[in-house]
């Protein structure tokens, strides 16, 4: 019992901490405390530093406390990594079947999108009349056209009216036609004789999408219009624009020529193409 008393008295006896000024000991503060109260702060003190001290090992200073820091940052860089890999990869993809796109217009081919697996694939060559059989036209379809003073001939393809009517198509070149668009021998363009040097132009707004040199065909531009439309014009002698490269209307982009192993004299051969198909170009511009 005694040794209870003398704890507690010890605990609860109250104590003065004076402070003096050590010039005149005058007196400055005077501060009232117990050991039991002391003890209390200090406990409290303590266990709010080890919050601290926890929180900061695992937030601003985890690089320096926690082992498996470095491991999990390490963990996120490589997830990062492996996703800007793979977004390279789809975006390569992506990239090369525009290239074997283009290259299969340039080569001629008619070609589609399958729209289940979106792969290209290579359709039979047809003629403008297999094209007409294939295409069920009634007799009220055609009395609607007739009234809006449509000409129907076997070239004429309403795919294309709408087209027609919302872009304006400016003449690549001053010159004459010495063949024309044919299906039935694979002639998907127009060949256009011309003067020497004369400059060829952009037939409307686009993105230069091809500039470069072809075996077949020489010096190619390729142009990406608005309407998933597509103009071609081959064996040129010099290219003026690059790839990437945005041209206007009538703006002049090469130098006819006579370059590539499919050409017997100067000419132009110009080509459009809509969504992979071929049209005839006497059809859209006045030559």
């Amino acid at each position: 019992m005694k040794s209870r008393k003398t704890l507690s008295n010890w605990l609860t006896n109250r104590y003065l901490l004076i402070i003096r000024n050590e010039e005149n000991f005058a007196e400055k503060t005077t501060i009232s405390f117990n050991y039991a109260k002391l003890i209390l702060i200090s406990f409290a003190f303590f266990v709010v530093l080890m919050l601290v001290s926890l929180y900061l090992s695992r937030t601003l200073m985890a690089q320096w406390f926690d082992p498996r820091h470095e491991v999990f940052v390490l963990s996120n860089e490589l997830i990062d990594f492996r996703r800007q890999v793979d977004s390279l990869d789809n975006q390569m993809r992506m990239k090369d079947q525009y290239m074997q796109n283009i290259q299969s217009i340039l080569r001629g081919e008619v070609a589609e999108i399958n729209r289940d697996s979106g792969e290209r694939v290579k359709m039979p060559k047809v003629s403008t009349d297999e094209i007409q059989n294939l295409t069920p036209i009634d007799s009220q379809f055609r009395k609607e056209f007739e009234s809006a003073d449509l000409l129907l001939t076997e070239n004429t393809n309403f795919e294309y009216v709408d087209l027609m009517n919302d872009v304006y198509f400016f003449k690549p070149i001053d010159g004459i036609i010495s063949r024309g668009f044919d299906l039935k021998i694979d002639h998907y363009g127009v060949d256009i004789v011309s003067k020497s040097n004369e400059p060829v132009k952009a037939v409307a707004d686009g993105t230069v999408i091809f500039a470069d040199w072809t075996q077949d065909f020489g010096n190619v531009v390729a142009i990406q219009h608005r309407g998933n439309m597509i103009s071609v014009y081959k064996h040129n002698s010099a290219l003026l624009k690059k790839v990437g490269n945005f041209v206007y209307s009538g703006e002049v982009i090469s130098i006819i020529g006579n370059t590539g192993e499919l050409t017997t004299g100067p000419h132009l051969h110009f080509e459009l193409w809509y969504n992979g198909s071929p049209l005839d170009p006497e059809e859209f511009i006045s030559f």
